[in-house]
């Protein structure tokens, strides 16, 4: 791999998958170190270049990390994550703290309670606590219910009352 190369590649990626500065910087970094083994070459010069092609991606319309954090957590919260969970993904795709604050404080303002909101989401989806169909087996799996919350990430406050709820809308959250 040339050093000419390596925005090709970078860009090739980024327009597949969206990702922050660090995923991207492992990404690349692996691939020099792929091709160093394979044709031989000195992996220094090609590491500082793909330094150099990164700080000029950065900003820019294909990675913006704040960007990228924002989205991935309005897509975990969309999906039922709850804030801690989001917190954790977006920390393994190598999300800095401010930007994950940030993303996070996005996701509170337009959810009133987000946790309770994405619990709600959830259960909906596995059919956990009230949108049981079944009394009798909601009854029975009320303690597998809640523990399905806690490993989510909820407090076992937020769990108890999403499970515990006689239906849906006495829940407040559409």
């Amino acid at each position: 791999m040339a050093a000419h190369d390596l925005r090709r590649v970078a860009v090739a990626h980024l327009q597949r998958f969206p990702c922050s500065v660090a995923h991207l910087r492992r990404v690349m970094r692996r691939k020099i170190r792929r091709s160093a083994r394979h044709y031989g070459d000195d992996k220094g010069p090609l590491l500082d270049a793909a330094e150099a092609v990164i700080a000029a991606l950065d900003g820019g319309p294909l990675l913006d990390d704040r960007r990228y954090a924002r989205a991935l957590a309005e897509s975990l919260h969309r999906r039922g994550q709850s804030q801690r969970g989001i917190r954790q993904k977006l920390r393994q795709r190598g999300v800095g703290d401010d930007d994950t604050a940030a993303a996070l404080a996005a996701v509170a303002e337009a959810a009133g309670d987000p946790d309770l909101e994405a619990a709600v989401r959830y259960a909906r989806r596995r059919r956990l606590g009230p949108f049981q169909r079944s009394a009798e087996r909601r009854a029975e799996r009320r303690e597998k219910d809640l523990a399905a919350l806690g490993r989510r990430g909820f407090s076992y406050g937020v769990a108890r009352r999403v499970i515990d709820a006689d239906d849906p809308e006495a829940l407040g959250v559409e």
